[in-house]
């Protein structure tokens, strides 16, 4: 399994930001994150990538991780493929110089930003800065990749790219944590979901049961995933 986690609690303070979350990943699978704003995704998903430590519970996710959270931060005064290469040079130290280039080069043909690699990233739309967060967070084949809306407020052809990416990397092992406000979004890329309400997880809907209707009920009044 890509992710195994068992009765996660997570508190800040005296809030009870996470509540006994229970859930699994296997290797190659595209699970989603759903429900509404405060529901505990972006909570759930740094603790994944170790931003933050679980209060208690059992957490296991591969070392290899990459992470494209909601708030893309980026070095907009490099250029796109001075960028690329620096973040290579930190996550590939194992490759040549050639290598790390060539890696470069293969990153920017993967993501289309041909184009743009000559660009600052500070000249680039907000479509194109989330190409380059996902070129980013695939450096290194990672074995797990967690994406936190990305492509909120983009346009559509750098939507239905990243949605491509998504499966084809699926397709090679990668196992992709997903969340977006978008239920067909979620419906185009995801063989499972899993719904979150309150800071828990209320429901999980897979195969047959993924539809807009269902999905749509579990997030109004989903019983408790995890009672």
């Amino acid at each position: 399994m890509a992710i195994h986690i068992q009765h996660l609690n997570k508190y800040i303070g005296k809030q009870h930001v996470l509540k006994d979350i229970s859930l699994t990943i296997g290797d190659g699978e595209v699970v989603g994150l759903l429900g509404p704003n405060g529901a505990g995704k972006s909570t759930l998903m740094k603790i994944m990538v170790g931003v933050w430590d679980a209060t208690d519970g059992e957490v296991a996710v591969p070392k290899n991780i990459g992470f494209l959270p909601e708030q893309n931060p980026l070095y907009e005064d490099m250029y796109v493929r001075e960028y690329l290469r620096f973040f290579v040079g930190l996550r590939c130290k194992e490759e040549g110089s050639k290598s790390k280039d060539k890696i470069v080069e293969e990153l920017i043909e993967r993501v289309g930003l041909t184009a743009e690699a000559n660009k600052r990233v500070g000249q680039l739309s907000k479509g194109y800065k989330q190409r380059v967060g996902l070129a980013q967070a695939m450096i290194g084949n990672p074995e797990l990749l967690i994406l936190d809306e990305p492509t909120r407020g983009i346009d559509v052809g750098t939507k239905v790219e990243i949605q491509k990416q998504v499966l084809k990397l699926a397709e090679k092992g990668v196992s992709v944590t997903f969340i977006s406000s978008e239920i067909q979004e979620m419906l185009n890329v995801c063989s499972r979901l899993i719904v979150m309400r309150d800071r828990r997880i209320v429901g999980e809907l897979k195969d047959e049961e993924l539809s807009q209707d269902n999905i749509m009920s579990t997030i109004a009044g989903g019983s408790n995933h995890n009672e």
